[in-house]
């Protein structure tokens, strides 16, 4: 009963996490590349498709409110002469004068695969791929509004780096570089809009600042909006390992403080869009490892100091099929003779979990370990307080495994006794087999009162292993969804622990490890069961070919710790048998 019970338990580990990744990658898989309407695709600008101003009746599936059609052929001047460069110590991007949207990102500590030294490119806006950060002002007034297309602003050079970044002190009172990149516009009536977009030293999050000085005679009136636009192309970032690698989401997300975390799909975008206000929410584009997210602000007004908005968030499909979602501010009025600002938080690059926490609550979660959170969670925990201590990790893999194997050894070294006494009582059961092997009842008695009278629990070799499956399953996702074991080195061969192994070394250490771990239990009296018991570390090493070489890591150095927590224990209960065996008169 106890080898059929445990063979049960390894199989069925096989066939969910087979049944989960079929799962997953049917509900969450990268979508199919759709086509895109080749007209809308240029590589010098991008079709606005504003969010409908708070003058609009509703809200359309088809926000091109008050921007006619032929703006997007105002711009024909190269790449290279009409976008601003940016470059920090995390970023280089582009900004188009037009509008003020970025429209390419290159994350400078990231590659963009294990074989390149090119930088990972986030966001793009070319033939082949649109993906692009806009932002604005519309409304009754807002300059993006206006049926002249979008606003070009004026800048003081097309070039800015951190050596024009002046020194300020953060929240925290420490002295960081900032880099504000201004940019003006100015309209025939004497409303200035000046647009800043503001890089701190060592942080992704961006800082776009919209300042309204209005000189007019009359009363400014206008919303701030920020959005995300992005075409159907797959996730350039993906991991790509087979039939045996579970899908990350592509698509959108949103949050608020009450519902801290949402999918949208692309294909949802309009079924099931997004349409709800809420103050300290956000929208975002994930992907594998990375995410672009626009935060709502603050409004400042000349009278009083700068609060927290309540935003509309909200997704929808443009004209050429493009996945849009963003925001929109309420709308403020700026009286002739003053001033006001308004901002808006934007975030593109890998999702580290603390900075995305501090950001904004449930933006973290974009990092997605399904549900096993809280486990993986505490995995990931684990592995960052030993990579702070060793600097690799791999060996941070190797440190948290012995550590899960010390928390664990308690309840294992039951389970591992009683399969101990189990294989220096297997004689005694083969003996009853054989004398009592017609008479099943009777057999089943006498190994009953075996058992009680050896004080073994024929079920407590399945323990170990369901105590290891849900942390095999965390930590697989801590993996894959930590953009901080991306393309982690280890040593000699291994040099991304987030992919396979290429030569196949570590499954196979893995599989004669569990056949060591397997020749220390009790081996099965019935020849088929034990036929079945010496292929599973067959099935179980092909089945990690294709797991990511710090799971496989993982497993490896936990099947070293059992076989010596096995030998320790087998070698104690057999020494306790002899010592009863001689205490015990021979008749």
């Amino acid at each position: 009963m106890q080898q059929w019970a445990r063979i049960a338990i390894l199989g069925a580990m096989f066939v969910v996490a087979y049944l989960l990744i079929l799962a997953w990658q049917k509900d969450y898989g990268n979508a199919e590349t759709k086509p895109q309407q080749e007209a809308a695709v240029v590589s010098h600008e991008v079709s606005a498709d504003l969010p409908n101003a708070q003058t609009a009746t509703a809200a359309s599936d088809l926000p091109q409110a008050n921007m006619p059609a032929q703006q997007a052929t105002d711009a024909t001047a190269p790449v290279s002469q009409q976008l601003i460069s940016v470059q920090t110590d995390l970023y280089h991007l582009w900004i188009n004068p037009k509008g003020g949207d970025i429209v390419r990102v290159e994350l400078l500590n990231h590659d963009k695969n294990k074989d390149s030294d090119e930088p990972f490119v986030m966001l793009e806006s070319d033939a082949k791929r649109t993906y692009v950060a806009q932002s604005g002002l519309i409304g009754l007034n807002g300059p993006d509004s206006s049926r002249n297309g979008r606003p070009t602003y004026e800048l003081e050079k097309t070039a800015y780096t951190l050596a024009d970044a002046k020194a300020t002190k953060n929240k925290d009172g420490e002295t960081v570089k900032v880099l504000s990149v201004p940019m003006v516009f100015k309209t025939a009536d004497g409303v200035e809009v000046i647009k800043t977009f503001n890089f701190t030293e060592g942080e992704y999050p961006i800082v776009v600042n919209h300042k309204v000085v209005n000189r007019s005679g009359q009363t400014w009136q206008g919303q701030m909006f920020g959005q995300i636009k992005r075409d159907n192309s797959e996730d350039p970032g993906k991991s790509d390992q087979g039939i045996f690698t579970l899908g990350t989401f592509l698509g959108g997300a949103w949050g608020t403080p009450d519902e801290h975390y949402n999918k949208l799909k692309f294909d949802n975008f309009v079924e099931e869009k997004l349409s709800t206000e809420a103050k300290g929410g956000w929208v975002a584009m994930v992907q594998h490892y990375f995410v672009s997210a626009w935060v709502p602000g603050n409004l400042k007004l000349t009278q009083g100091n700068g609060e927290a908005y309540t935003a509309k968030l909200e997704s929808r499909k443009s004209t050429d099929n493009m996945n849009i979602i963003g925001f929109t501010s309420p709308t403020f009025n700026v009286p002739a003779g003053t001033v006001a600002e308004i901002d808006a938080t934007f975030y593109s690059g890998p999702k580290i979990q603390s900075e995305l926490k501090d950001l904004a609550t449930g933006l973290n979660q974009t990092v997605d370990y399904g549900w096993l959170w809280p486990i993986a969670k505490l995995l990931f925990v684990g592995l960052e307080f030993f990579h702070g201590l060793v600097g690799n990790w791999g060996w941070a893999i190797i440190l948290l495994t012995i550590l899960v194997k010390l928390i664990l050894w308690p309840l294992s070294s039951k389970s591992y006794r009683s399969m101990a006494k189990m294989r220096v009582i297997a004689p005694e059961m083969q003996r009853m087999k054989e004398e009592f092997g017609e008479d099943r009842m009777r057999f089943s008695q006498e190994m009953m009162a075996l058992y009680k009278r050896e004080q073994v629990n024929p079920l407590a070799g399945c323990l170990p292993l369901l105590l290891q499956m849900p942390i095999f399953l965390a930590l697989y996702w801590v993996l894959m969804e930590s953009v901080e074991l991306r393309h982690a080195p280890w040593m000699l061969w291994i040099q991304d622990l987030s992919s396979m192994d290429p030569w196949f070394i570590l499954p196979l250490l893995m599989g004669a490890t569990m056949y060591i771990q397997q020749s220390l239990n009790p081996q099965p009296t019935d020849p088929m069961q034990a036929k079945v018991f010496k292929i599973m570390p067959v099935i179980f090493t092909v089945f990690l070919l294709f797991f990511p070489a710090g799971l496989v890591l993982y497993w490896i150095v936990n099947n070293l710790i059992t076989i010596l927590q096995q030998t320790l224990i087998n070698k104690s209960v057999a020494k306790d048998r002899a010592k009863r065996d001689e205490a015990t008169p021979v008749n």
